[in-house]
């Protein structure tokens, strides 16, 4: 069928009720939302953002509803979709954006697609990776690696993706999302090396929408965290790194077939770990107890 690019859309959506089939790669992906509450009676209210691109820029689309648990665990990061009978809206203006891994990619930030179960009922087609083909312009998914001897050179809040070893985790710790609320931020610390400082990244690890990693990490597993932020605490300027509403993370079992193995950054993290002993950061790892973060002073008057 005729297809249309996020650049005519952005062009053309005013003067239009139905639109062109879409062909898209998701680049960056959201936690999911719930945002039902007890007056409104709604059997599905979730949302979820993904940032998808085509060879003219990168679009925001949101995936609304029943559709989120039908199709949001199938929508990975790397993954190409074919959308038809989809909406156009104006942009939410206080969503939060990823940092792109391009940085010279044209970003359409007024606009955003949305996917619902009616009005119209969006279609949804997953291109097999091996059936994409080159002629159909789809960018490919880059990232912002960093390693920690570049860590305390970066300012605060900016956007990376790291990977190291699992040499510290800690147990699940809740933090309430305001004051006097009910709501819960389940986190864990852990610390994670890759060989190029004698500091490990310290990470402050929220339960995303992925609880079967998150309940799993454990020391000398292979830790990716994308799209984590630098937080630098002061007077102590100590820098670590949290998750952001953007962030992905995987360990052991689910690296395969992720388009994060391609990157140069991580091929060297490998190659490093390929010539240590596993029985010495064996002995350097530790699991679960209480974390205080940020550490207090040495002595009661430097507090």
């Amino acid at each position: 069928s005729k297809l249309t690019n996020l650049g005519h859309l952005e062009m053309t959506w005013r003067s239009r009720v139905r639109f062109h089939p879409l062909l898209v790669r998701i680049l960056h992906k959201s936690r999911l939302k719930y945002y039902g509450k007890p007056e409104k009676k709604m059997d599905m209210p979730y949302q979820a953002y993904f940032e998808v691109a085509d060879g003219s820029g990168m679009m925001s689309m949101v995936l609304w509803n029943s559709l989120c648990p039908k199709w949001y665990h199938s929508m990975k990061v790397g993954t190409v979709l074919l959308l038809a009978k989809y909406a156009i809206k104006s942009s939410y203006p206080f969503k939060t954006h990823p940092t792109p891994g391009d940085s010279q990619m044209k970003r359409f930030a007024t606009i955003e697609i949305c996917l619902n179960v009616r009005d119209p009922p969006t279609e949804i087609s997953i291109i097999p990776e091996e059936m994409v083909k080159p002629e159909w312009g789809l960018p490919e998914v880059k990232y912002r690696f960093i390693t920690r001897s570049e860590l305390d050179d970066l300012p605060h809040n900016h956007s990376c993706d790291v990977i190291g070893l699992v040499t510290f985790v800690g147990r699940a710790e809740r933090a309430r999302k305001r004051e006097h609320s009910e709501d819960f931020w389940l986190y864990r610390w852990a610390h994670a090396i890759d060989g190029t400082s004698d500091q490990p990244f310290i990470l402050e690890l929220f339960a995303t929408s992925q609880p079967d990693v998150f309940e799993r990490i454990h020391p000398m597993t292979y830790l990716v965290c994308t799209q984590m932020r630098v937080m630098t605490e002061n007077p102590s300027r100590t820098v670590y790194l949290t998750t952001s509403n953007e962030s992905q993370i995987f360990i052991k079992g689910w690296h395969k077939g992720q388009p994060y193995t391609k990157d140069a950054k991580v091929k060297n993290f490998i190659h490093w770990m390929e010539s240590q002993s596993e029985a010495d950061q064996i002995r350097k790892t530790v699991i679960g107890g209480y974390y205080p973060f940020p550490r207090p002073p040495d002595s009661f008057l430097k507090y």
